[in-house]
């Protein structure tokens, strides 16, 4: 299982940007989640959706904000998105995404990509 984050970026607070996790490796029975780690703090779950694509699950600083969707295109590919809207400066740090059981949030997670730093200017 292989995953990639990407679409990362610098935003005036307000704005919006989307990020992709490009996942390999039969990921299909996974829930894949995203993370995120801002400097000097611990790595939190920020979102997380379900091996069949219909559970999601939102930290509650991010809900109504945030949106997490898949995209399965076959068993082998699939890129996993969230689009992330009004964003806040407190929405800055670097953004991984895992994949595993949602339920068990961090622990859960059996495959980390790299992340992409979200950056957001007040």
């Amino acid at each position: 299982v292989q995953l990639q984050a990407s679409g990362g970026g610098l935003v005036q607070a307000g704005g919006s940007l989307r990020l992709s996790c490009a996942a390999s490796g039969f990921t299909s029975n996974y829930g894949i989640g995203w993370f995120r780690q801002a400097p000097g703090k611990e790595r939190e779950g920020v979102s997380c959706i379900s091996s069949a694509g219909v559970t999601t699950y939102y930290v509650d600083s991010v809900k109504g904000r945030f949106t997490i969707s898949r995209d399965k295109r076959d068993n082998a590919k699939e890129s996993v998105y969230l689009q992330m809207n009004s964003l806040k400066p407190e929405d800055t740090a670097v953004y991984y995404c895992a994949a595993g059981d949602c339920g068990s949030g961090y622990y859960g997670m059996d495959y980390w990509g790299k992340g992409t730093l979200v950056t957001v200017s007040s």
